[in-house]
């Protein structure tokens, strides 16, 4: 949990938040921890002011999408090797094994992984699943967070983008992403219709179209902070299930 608020009001709670806190468990202590807040091991942080617990949360999501698009495309590529030719360097591969494996002691193991290796364990051409990602906001407000503090979000910026690409071809990366989600937070793939050609339905619009709807009715230019605010007034879903 990552909790933003007053000193004295988060002292307060702090059973309340302990108490539902997931504890230690068999997580290895980190080494040179002496003297820190205990309270990170035990799985609750007090990340600042009003605001702060929200803005750590959605960075949190911001990295998960990137972690989850690099399964993503991995498996994709293990996939790819399998569909080529006789003759032409192709393997067989078993991609239910080959994450079930990675989960046993590797660096890139992660509950991530395990979901993706119940998913393919359950079927490797993940069939009951068209490839059509979501994004419930908080990848979004990351990347708006990194332009208002210019720090490059290349990885993060590419998941996002990748999400909106799914929306209209799907790949089997996109299947492993949808296969995740139902997984960690039961998201269900909707049922979309066929699209007409945009080109076809394009209407004038101006660039003043996309300022109000991206800043509100105002119109007005994104200012310093807002990304923090927007945080607080629109805080992401607690867990990670929303993503």
């Amino acid at each position: 949990m990552m909790i933003g608020g007053d000193n004295d009001i988060v002292g307060r709670l702090d059973p309340i938040f302990a108490a539902l806190a997931p504890g230690l468990g068999n997580v290895p202590r980190t080494p040179k921890r002496d003297g820190r807040d205990p309270r990170a091991e035990q799985g609750y942080i007090h990340a600042g002011p009003n605001g702060a617990g929200h803005f750590v949360k959605m960075v949190h999501n911001g990295i998960e999408y990137g972690l989850m698009q690099a399964y993503a495309e991995g498996f994709d590529i293990l996939k790819n090797a399998v569909a080529r030719p006789p003759g032409d360097g192709r393997f067989d591969l078993d991609l239910a094994d080959i994450a079930e494996v990675w989960r046993r002691g590797s660096v890139v193991s992660s509950w991530l992984l395990d979901l993706t290796a119940s998913a393919l364990a359950g079927d490797d051409k993940l069939a009951a699943y068209e490839g059509f990602v979501e994004d419930s906001g908080e990848g979004r407000w990351t990347i708006m967070a990194a332009i208002e503090e210019a720090v490059p979000a290349d990885v993060l910026s590419a998941a996002l983008y990748t999400r909106f690409r799914s929306r209209q071809t799907h790949t089997f990366a996109e299947k492993i992403l949808s296969a995740m989600r139902r997984g960690f937070g039961a998201h269900i793939e909707p049922k979309v219709e066929p699209q007409p050609n945009p080109k076809l339905c394009q209407r004038p619009h101006h660039h003043d179209d996309h300022r109000r709807h991206a800043n509100g009715a105002a119109g007005r230019s994104m200012q310093p902070g807002d990304l923090r605010r927007l945080g607080r007034s629109h805080p992401p879903a607690a867990g990670s299930g929303a993503l």
